[in-house]
């Protein structure tokens, strides 16, 4: 039998919700849970009951960070000169930028 889980304020998790989603869902919803540093459960819960999702840097999101840079380098380079944008590229930048924000945020807080 796996141990309880307990949340930060004691309280007892356990009740299971389950939801379908789409390939591409699931991949925007990886790309969004890398990019938070949260587990899928504390990032997917958070949004659900609309509380912030407040992203502390750690190496983790570094690497998700520079790894969704790359893949965007990549799809960029393949674009000419701006046509055939996807609306997928363009929340993936939105993303990163918000993200990238709330980091820059974080550092200078710590000057």
């Amino acid at each position: 039998m796996s141990a309880k889980n307990v949340d930060r304020h004691n309280r007892f998790r356990n009740i299971t919700v389950g939801f379908r989603v789409s390939p591409e869902e699931q991949a925007e919803l990886n790309r969004a849970v890398a990019l938070s540093g949260l587990s899928k459960q504390e990032y997917c819960y958070r949004r659900c009951m609309e509380r912030d999702v407040v992203v502390q840097g750690n190496p983790r999101v570094y690497k998700a960070l520079k790894n969704q840079m790359a893949d965007m380098l990549a799809e960029l380079q393949r674009i000419e000169a701006g046509n055939n944008v996807s609306d997928d590229l363009l929340n993936i930048i939105e993303l990163i930028a918000v993200t990238m924000d709330g980091l820059k945020g974080d550092v200078a807080n710590d000057e």
